[in-house]
């Protein structure tokens, strides 16, 4: 049963300030349609193997991850601070699958090779046409690459921000933003992140920064920013992945995660 907007901020009090096992239910039940709603949106087609109920089971574990760390007296509406968790942990289950294959994944390396150094070369990214001439194929399937590239590395912030440790010491994007001890290593160092992070963030082309605004704080999907942008999905996918790419060695050339 949907709790009103009285009885879901009553809720919240008693879960954070009296630690009710009651309310924590209540909440985790009242929110539960995101999971389903952003597994939905998240993976139109499964990978083999995998059933819908995998990726609703790994959703209701960011969902309660969401709600055992959020901060209601904190600026930020939860919906978007839930999707964020519960799309990282979907991504992180599919990851952990390793449902791409072999042959796709060198492809997707040779893409993002040719997207670079076209990008070093032309001093600005590149068009689908022109990566599709420096790779030898057709525009389509470079646009079909764009879009499996979004879909394989849409975690990649959070994996930068969390520099190859373990699983326990991952550091979200989305809890860097709004927690400010999310950072295990310490208030102070995470304040230091997430400084540096949103230096990164603004010295983005303002595309690039727009579709990082929209995808990770709006919960929007890749398909929808294009309707905002009035561009095509692979082409929100690719400046996805430049945004990814310049955020990775700025935050490299300031100290903030370890180079691999």
């Amino acid at each position: 049963m949907s709790l009103t907007a009285d009885q879901l901020q009553k809720t919240w009090a008693d879960f954070k300030v009296f630690k009710s096992p009651k309310a924590r239910s209540e909440i985790i039940n009242h929110y539960s349609y995101l999971v389903k709603i952003t597994a939905g949106r998240l993976v139109t087609s499964l990978p083999g193997g995998l059933d819908r109920e995998d990726l609703i089971g790994s959703g209701v574990i960011g969902l309660i991850k969401a709600v055992d760390q959020f901060d209601p007296t904190r600026d930020v509406k939860f919906e978007t601070y839930a999707i964020a968790l519960i799309r990282g942990a979907i991504l992180e289950m599919l990851r952990d699958e390793d449902w791409v294959p072999r042959s796709i994944r060198e492809k997707l390396k040779a893409l993002d090779r040719t997207v670079l150094g076209l990008e070093t070369r032309l001093g600005r990214s590149a068009s689908e046409s022109e990566i599709a001439e420096e790779m030898g194929i057709s525009v389509v399937e470079v646009c079909e690459l764009l879009v499996r590239m979004g879909r394989t590395n849409v975690y990649s912030l959070d994996d930068i921000l969390g520099g190859g440790g373990s699983s326990e010491d991952h550091i979200h994007f989305i809890e860097l933003i709004v927690d400010e001890n999310a950072n295990p290593g310490g208030e102070v160092e995470g304040k230091e992140i997430r400084r540096i992070l949103a230096t990164g963030v603004d010295k983005l082309p303002e595309r690039e920064r727009l579709v990082i605004a929209l995808y990770y704080f709006e919960g929007l999907t890749f398909k929808e920013i294009g309707k905002v942008l009035g561009v095509s999905e692979s082409r929100v996918y690719q400046l996805h992945t430049q945004a990814m790419n310049r955020l990775r060695n700025f935050l490299k050339q300031e100290g903030a995660v370890p180079t691999r």
